[in-house]
């Protein structure tokens, strides 16, 4: 097709298609959407770009100069839009499609894919490229602290972008990421995730070796020295760089620290020692995805102290380890976690950096897989790293199957069982209430959802701040 002119995105409002509509409108076209509910940071983005959005799924929304549409794949066949998109002939993509034909094919997209750590590890890529004079196209799954986005246009040769396994739309049920034409990749970990619409381990590695697969010779795939992902990187016809804390990594982390507000650990490039890193970022985790940054940039021909400059003023991200309030000595933190996994990894980074505060868990089941009675014992043994930990019931739970859904008061009973600390409250006021007549100075409390969780991050945060006044 022709360049078009006018642009209208289906469930606009989604992080990867809003940051889709961003790139879009600084690019110069014409870019309008809707969807169902649009909240911030997203509304407040779209604002920003002057990015007009209507409330609801209507065909008139459908404006007559339309001459382009992006589904986004949280619609259906049977969404009014949709069904007029096709009435009326209109040409129209899936978002990984539109974003390799509008924004891919002249770059050298830096893919970055994994089950955890790819909105942290492709915004701190996108900064330290940026900070060494790079000028990255970027799209990200969160918002980046330094650059108050989730998306950059650029002008460099790069493109810096999440690797998604998840399902590209309801006409094409591939995962995204075999759209993006890897140049270079970072491929971070691999496990069980997405359960909705990968029934076991071996369809997702298979998902994941298709897309190694299409790295060119003269690329490179950066992996985790974990044993899944090393065993997916054999399909690559690609040379391979290792990073981690096995001694045979190519690119290694020694002696971790944490003193104040930083982490700091030894920086080894195959056995040699070349540097001390400073990281505001906590956790073994965060630890691994700065290796695999440094990995690539340093491939690219970034001079390893330019990188390591870039990753001491990496700001982060929103909604990863991001602190939203502290209110007499009491810090609230709001984070994206919601595999097992992750939250496991999330406690172990809060007591490496606050050995001496209380750590609440709160944690909202809201994703595909979480609501799943699949991880129902995992979320124990995750949850047992934290001092306290509140449940609430998992989220639209009419969507799943009882046999197929999550027991959070299971979760609670056997971890009380083991000897710790557990509460089942039903909702986000509820826990809120409960909160502000328990808390204490020097405690820490993580809530964690990969959703709004009803606005608790604010609740409890104006709630501490009126307690405070009383």
């Amino acid at each position: 097709m022709e360049r078009p002119k006018h642009i209208h995105l289906i469930a606009i409002s989604g992080v990867g298609m809003a940051a889709l509509a961003g790139l879009l409108k600084k690019a110069g076209y014409a870019v309008a959407g809707s969807d169902t509910g649009v909240f911030p940071p997203m509304s407040t983005l779209l604002e920003r770009a002057e990015i007009s959005c209507k409330v609801g799924f209507d065909a008139s929304h459908i404006s007559p100069e339309t001459d382009c549409v992006i589904i986004g794949n949280a619609v259906s066949r049977d969404n009014t839009e949709v069904v007029e998109t096709i009435r009326r002939g209109i040409p129209y993509y899936s978002f990984p499609e539109a974003l390799k034909r509008f924004f891919l094919h002249e770059k050298k997209p830096l893919v970055v894919a994994g089950t955890h750590g790819k909105t942290t590890t492709t915004s701190l890529l996108s900064f330290v490229l940026h900070f060494a004079g790079l000028d990255p196209g970027v799209m990200v799954g969160g918002i980046m602290k330094n650059f108050n986005t989730n998306h950059l246009l650029g002008k460099g040769d790069y493109f810096a972008l999440e690797g998604d396994e998840y399902n590209t739309a309801f006409f094409d049920k591939g995962p995204k990421f075999l759209h993006y034409s890897p140049y270079h990749a970072i491929l971070t970990s691999l496990e069980l995730d997405h359960t909705d619409i990968y029934p076991n381990l071996s369809a997702l590695t298979e998902a994941f070796k298709q897309f190694v697969r299409l790295l060119p010779k003269e690329g490179r795939l950066i992996a985790s020295d974990d044993a899944s992902v090393l065993e997916v990187a054999k399909e690559a016809a690609c040379p391979i760089i290792t990073y981690g804390f096995q001694p045979e990594s190519d690119w290694r982390a020694g002696d971790v620290c944490s003193i104040g507000e930083f982490t700091y650990f030894d920086l080894y490039h195959r056995h040699e020692e070349i540097g001390t890193v400073k990281s505001p970022m906590i956790g073994k985790h965060n630890i691994k995805n700065t290796l695999a940054v440094i990995a690539l940039t340093h491939h690219l021909g970034v001079p390893i102290e330019t990188i390591l400059k870039g990753i001491g003023q990496f700001q982060g991200v929103a909604r990863r380890q991001d602190i939203v309030g502290e209110v007499n000595d009491i810090i609230v933190m709001d984070d994206f976690a919601h595999h097992p996994t992750a939250i496991a990894e999330t406690m172990s980074a809060l007591r490496l950096r606050y050995p001496k505060r209380r750590i609440w868990a709160v944690f909202e089941p809201r994703s595909a897989s979480s609501r799943r009675n699949v991880f129902q014992k995992d979320f124990v043994t995750a949850f047992s790293g934290a001092d306290c930990t509140i449940l609430t019931n998992i989220f639209a739970p009419e969507k799943l199957s009882e046999e197929l859904r999550l027991n959070p008061t299971q979760v609670i009973a056997d971890l009380t069982a083991l000897g710790h600390i557990g509460f089942l409250i039903p909702t986000a006021d509820e826990i809120v209430a409960f909160l502000l007549g328990r808390l204490l100075p020097g405690d820490l409390v993580c809530i964690m959802s990969s959703g709004g969780f009803g606005g608790i991050y604010t609740k409890l945060v104006a709630g501490l701040k009126e307690k405070g006044t009383l």
